[in-house]
C-alpha cells in the first residue's frame, strides 16, 4: 500500500453521512492498493478510479458537500453534475466507458481517451470496488479446486501449475496456487512485480533462471509440498522453451495483460522500459510484435494441452488475440467460467465482498466468526474463510470475499448491519461483489461464452441488473463496457452497499442483495440451465418459463 495514498480510519465523519463517507473511503482504498495511483490507475494498465485529477478532485468534493437526498452522476470516471433524488435513491450512478456498437473498437477508445473524453473503469476499479489482490484469489483458488475435483481425485498435492503475469489480476495466482497445495510457477516479465508480490507474502520464492525454477517446483512436488516462485521471463520464450524441453505442467493458464497490445502486453525482445517509451512513439509496434508474441504463447499452451494438461483461458482474451494473429485452434482451450465455474454461476453463487470502513481488522474477523458458524454446512465458504484468515494478508481496508449465493448474501448483509448497530463492530461495513457475477456481466469470450440458448452476446442483462439495483435503493451503481484491448467486448454492472447500522441501510440490503442475485438466477432460468430452474424454483424467484 502506498503511503502516500493513505486510507481514513476511525468513525470521524467527513461527509453528511456514511452513505457519502463510505464511497470516499472506496475512493481512497482502490487508490491505496493500485498500481500506479499517481496516474489514477488501479489495474490492468488502464482501469481507473478517475478520469483525471480535477476530476477526482470534484468527485472528493461531492461527496463531502452532497445531502442525502442528491445523487452524483459520474460519466466515465468525470463527475457531470448532481441531480435531486430523494433519501432512498442512489447517492452515486455511473456509466463508465460505454461506446455505440460499431464505434466500440480500441483505435477509437485510444482517440478518444487522449482527447480526455473517456476512460476504461475496469470492473471494479472505476466503481470503486477493488480490494486488492485478494478479491480475485478466491476465484483463482475455486477454479484450481474444480480441477482438482475433476481430473486430480480432489487434490492438487504434488501437481505442477504454470502460469504468467503477476500484476493486480495476476498477482492472486501464485497465493491461490499454493493455497491448493500446488507447486506453481508464475513467469512475469516485470521483475518490480515479482518483488511486489514477495514484499506482501503472495509469493514464496524466486529464481534467477528457468533451470533454478524448475528444480525448485520439481523438489517441491517430490515432497507434495506447496510452493509459489516467481521467475522474471516472457512467456512468450519460457512457455516454448518448457514445451520443448518435453515437460508438462498438470496445469497450465496465463494471466498477463493480453487484453491490451499497448498498454498491457510486453511482446518478446522488449522490456517494459522500452515498452513504455514504444507506447508514445510507435504504439503500432507494439501491436504487431505483441500479437505475433501471443502466437508463439498460445501455441505453446495448445502444445501443453495436447500433451495432457489441463489448460484453460483465464480471461485475458489471449485466445482471441491468438485467433486474430492467425492461431485457427486458439479456442480449443477453453474458458474458465463455462469450464469449471457455470455450475455455481447458475445459481447465483459468486464472489461477495465486504470492506472494513473504519479501517479496523477485528472486525472483519467478527464477520468471519459469525460467517463460520452460520454457513457451517457450506464448504466452499468456511473452507475459503479458514484458509484466508491463514494466508491472505489485508491491503488497505481490511476486507474479505467469499463465494455466496441468493439468500446468503442477504442475511450475511442484514447480520452485519445489526452488529453496526449494536456495537459488536466498530463501524459500518460496504458490500459489493466483482461484475463477473451470474447477472452483471455479458462477455462472448469469457463470462458468456457457449451460452445454452445462444445468448452469447446479449447485453441486456447487465443493463437490467443496474436497473434493478437502482430500483432496489443501492448506494452505487455502474455500468462499464470494455476499453483498450477490450473494447468492444463487454458490458457489466457494478453494485455497492453501505451498512450503516440504519433501519434505512437495512431495507436498502434487504431488497438490493436479494434482487441483485435474482437477476442471475433469472439470466441463466432463462438461458436454459436446469441448475438455474431448480434455484429459482427452490428460492421462490418467480421465473416465467416461455419456453
Amino acid at each position: 500500500m502506498r503511503n502516500d495514498f493513505p486510507v481514513t480510519s476511525g468513525t470521524g465523519l467527513r461527509c453528511k453521512g456514511w452513505r457519502q463517507e463510505g464511497l470516499l473511503r472506496l475512493l481512497e482504498n482502490v487508490l491505496a492498493v493500485g498500481e500506479d495511483p499517481d496516474n489514477l490507475v488501479v489495474y490492468a494498465a488502464l482501469g481507473r478510479a478517475a478520469r483525471d485529477w480535477p476530476s477526482h478532485r470534484r468527485i472528493v468534493d461531492t461527496l463531502r458537500t452532497m445531502q442525502d437526498d442528491e445523487t452524483l452522476i459520474v460519466q466515465s470516471g468525470k463527475p457531470i453534475g448532481i441531480v435531486k433524488t430523494h433519501a432512498r435513491a442512489p447517492v452515486v450512478i455511473m456509466a463508465n466507458c460505454n461506446m455505440v456498437g460499431q464505434w466500440a473498437k480500441a483505435e477509437n477508445f485510444y482517440e478518444w481517451e487522449r482527447q480526455n473524453l473517456i476512460c476504461w473503469g475496469g470492473l471494479t476499479a472505476g466503481d470503486w470496488q477493488y480490494i486488492g489482490s485478494q478479491g480475485v484469489i478466491q476465484g483463482t483458488y475455486e477454479i484450481f479446486c474444480r480441477i482438482a475435483e475433476r481430473h486430480f481425485g480432489g487434490s492438487l498435492s504434488g501437481r505442477f501449475i504454470l502460469t504468467a503475469g503477476l500484476g493486480g489480476m495476476g498477482g492472486a495466482q501464485p497465493l491461490a496456487g499454493r493455497m491448493a497445495e500446488a507447486a506453481i510457477l508464475c513467469i512475469e516479465v516485470d521483475p518490480d512485480r515479482i518483488k511486489k508480490r514477495l514484499d506482501v507474502g503472495y509469493l514464496d520464492s524466486t529464481a534467477e533462471t528457468l533451470d533454478q525454477a524448475l528444480d525448485m517446483i520439481r523438489a517441491a512436488q517430490a515432497e507434495k509440498r506447496s510452493l509459489s516462485v516467481g521467475l522474471p521471463g516472457n512467456a512468450a520464450d519460457l512457455y516454448p522453451e518448457i514445451l520443448d524441453r518435453g515437460i508438462i505442467p498438470d496445469i497450465v493458464t496465463d494471466q498477463t495483460s493480453a487484453h491490451d497490445l499497448v498498454y498491457g502486453y510486453i511482446p518478446s525482445g522488449i522490456s517494459p522500459e522500452e515498452a513504455r517509451g514504444l507506447r508514445e512513439t510507435d504504439p503500432d509496434r507494439l501491436i504487431r510484435e505483441g500479437r505475433a508474441s501471443i502466437v508463439r504463447h498460445v501455441r505453446a499452451m495448445l502444445g501443453f494441452q495436447r500433451g495432457g494438461a489441463v489448460v484453460f483461458d483465464n480471461g485475458n482474451l489471449i485466445r482471441t488475440q491468438a485467433s486474430e494473429g492467425g492461431v485457427a485452434d486458439a479456442f480449443d482451450i477453453p474458458i474458465f467460467t463455462e469450464a469449471f465455474l457455470r455450475p455455481l454461476f447458475c445459481r447465483a453463487v459468486g464472489p461477495f465482498r465486504w470492506i472494513a470502513l473504519t479501517n479496523e481488522a477485528e472486525d472483519i474477523r467478527r464477520i468471519d466468526d459469525y460467517v463460520l458458524d452460520r454457513f457451517a454446512d457450506n464448504w466452499i465458504v468456511t473452507n475459503w474463510i479458514r484458509l484466508a484468515r491463514e494466508h491472505v494478508p489485508f491491503e488497505g481496508l481490511p476486507a474479505r470475499i467469499a463465494w455466496l449465493g441468493h439468500g446468503e448474501r442477504t442475511e450475511l448483509g442484514l447480520a452485519v448491519n445489526r452488529m453496526v448497530r449494536d456495537g459488536t463492530l466498530t463501524g459500518p461495513i460496504a458490500f459489493t461483489r466483482d461484475h463477473l457475477d451470474a447477472g452483471a456481466m455479458a462477455h462472448p469470450n469469457i463470462m458468456t461464452e457457449n451460452m445454452r440458448d445462444g445468448s452469447d452476446a446479449i447485453a441486456d442483462w447487465p443493463l437490467l441488473n443496474a436497473m434493478v439495483n437502482c430500483s432496489s435503493m443501492a448506494d452505487l451503481v455502474a455500468v462499464h463496457s470494455g476499453g483498450g484491448g477490450y473494447s468492444g467486448y463487454m458490458t457489466s454492472a457494478g453494485v455497492t452497499l453501505i451498512a450503516d447500522g440504519t433501519a434505512a441501510a437495512e431495507e436498502r440490503l434487504r431488497l438490493t442483495l436479494t434482487n441483485d442475485t435474482s437477476t442471475g438466477i433469472l439470466r441463466y432460468a432463462d438461458a436454459g440451465y436446469d441448475d438455474a430452474r431448480d434455484e429459482a424454483e427452490r428460492q421462490s424467484v418467480r421465473h416465467f418459463d416461455l419456453g
